[in-house]
């Protein structure tokens, strides 16, 4: 036997079983029925993090600033004559004067010019060491000026008239440095920067 339907479209069954559950039903209390209507608030965004302060440049720092601390010094490349001068004064001052004023006349010359740096300073160490024996007190050393006639202010490592430089450095070693008292740049009239005169120490033999 079909159900009867009544017009909302429920049969009495129906309606007698929906009235069932609501009376089990228990009304929602206000403040509930409140919290489910009311959305929750949307959530605060986190405020962005701080920027760090900047830290202080240490001292001698800045923009357009060198960081070197300090000032660096390029020391100045010094002439052979120059380095000679700032030698201390071994022989006798009025010798010595007379010396640089060319008026003192060389006992021996030795001309280095063509030679290698190798065969010069064998040559240059057995003259030495002759005149010694001899006992001659001056002689005098060409080195020439150099292809640039004499410009010590080329840039390092090539240097212009190596003979020029290199005869000190010979003269003041072992063993020629036992024998040599005064090496001084010789006058104009001896060949100027491009020589120089030797005065040797007296022979003990």
């Amino acid at each position: 036997m079909a159900r009867r339907r009544n017009r909302g479209g429920l049969s009495d069954e129906d309606r007698a079983l929906w009235a069932q559950v609501a009376r089990s039903i228990t009304p929602m209390a206000e403040s509930q029925r409140r919290k489910i209507e009311t959305p929750p608030p949307a959530p605060t965004p986190p405020a962005p993090a701080a920027a760090p302060a900047p830290r202080p440049l240490p001292p001698g720092f800045g923009i357009g600033r060198s960081t070197a601390p300090f000032p660096v010094h390029v020391a100045p490349v010094l002439s052979p004559a120059e380095r000679l001068a700032e030698q201390p004064l071994q022989m006798d001052a009025r010798t010595h004067r007379s010396l640089t004023r060319g008026k003192l006349r060389p006992d021996a010359r030795l001309d280095l010019h063509g030679m290698t740096l190798s065969v010069a300073k064998a040559e240059l160490t057995g003259f030495v060491l002759r005149a010694q024996a001899a006992g001659q007190r001056l002689v005098l050393v060409i080195t020439g000026k150099g292809e640039r006639g004499g410009d010590d202010r080329g840039p390092l490592p090539v240097r212009n008239g190596a003979l020029r430089h290199e005869v000190p450095h010979w003269l003041a070693m072992a063993p020629l440095s036992r024998a040599v008292l005064q090496v001084v740049p010789a006058h104009v009239r001896h060949g100027g920067g491009g020589a120089y005169y030797v005065w040797l120490r007296r022979s003990r033999g």
